[in-house]
């Protein structure tokens, strides 16, 4: 039997969601022109999540931004992330050791989430942010969990991604990609080099749960020019050593190949 929703909620839902992509402040009339609804429709949308505290509306222009309802229900959410709270010591270590940034993905309905990221002590201006969705194809933390999904899922998800190159470097063939995550399956980590950023490179291994499956991800992101042989070889190793630790913690038997 085919799910049912209710289209009410689903509206409400959409006119939270176009402050992820859209700017702090949305007019009735933007919000209205943005989802193809009449300004009647969205007002009465628009004051219900006003009247609980989910949309504030700026007294100056009129315009609504997200209210502090969602803050805390985030924060509750936050809280719930038992993989955060084992992983950020480990993270710490690592941007100690690396001198480098380091970040934390979930992986969540096929799609890849920041939710931790720690700055190295030198600035990095980079496309990450916590709580911004990662592209699966073209960065290290998505390709780390892509390759250890199941064939016919990773067919399902290559299907659906859009595979639009970032840079030059940016692999869009399906093949070519599925030729590369055999050889992360292989060595139990990925390299996005340049993928999605030029000048960036970035360093990621796979999180498996006490069932086996990858949920997470962790990679260290630094300049390429930082990046010698050397440095490189270090990277990957506590990196994979980082991934381990952090999957032993959340229940996982330790795969010979993995170690």
């Amino acid at each position: 039997m085919a799910e049912r929703y209710i289209q009410s909620i689903e509206r409400a839902a959409d006119v939270l969601e176009l402050f992820l992509a859209s700017n702090s402040e949305l007019s009735v009339k933007e919000i209205s022109e943005k989802l193809g609804l009449s300004k009647s429709t969205i007002h009465g949308i628009i004051k219900t999540l006003e009247y609980r505290g989910y949309l504030q509306q700026n007294p100056d222009d009129l315009k609504y931004k997200l209210g502090l309802k969602l803050f805390e229900l985030g924060n509750k959410v936050s809280n719930q992330f038992d993989i955060g709270k084992i992983a950020r010591p480990i993270m710490k270590e690592l941007v100690e050791s690396l001198m480098e940034t380091v970040h934390l993905v979930v992986f969540e309905r096929g799609e890849v989430i920041y939710i931790e990221k720690l700055d190295g002590p030198r600035s990095l201006r980079i496309y990450s942010q916590i709580g911004k969705r990662a592209p699966i194809h073209c960065t290290g933390v998505g390709k780390s969990i892509l390759a250890f999904q199941e064939e016919e899922e990773i067919d399902s998800l290559l299907a659906n991604e859009d595979l639009k190159p970032f840079t030059e470097y940016t692999l869009t063939d399906k093949a070519e990609i599925k030729k590369q995550l055999q050889t992360i399956r292989e060595h139990g980590y990925s390299v996005d080099d340049e993928e999605i950023e030029l000048g960036l490179k970035c360093v990621a291994a796979p999180i498996f749960n006490h069932q086996g499956k990858v949920i997470a991800a962790i990679s260290c992101a630094s300049p390429k020019v930082r990046l010698t042989e050397d440095k490189l070889a270090v990277v990957i190793k506590e990196i994979k050593q980082a991934s381990l630790e952090i999957s032993k913690n959340m229940g996982f038997k330790t795969q010979p190949a993995l170690a």
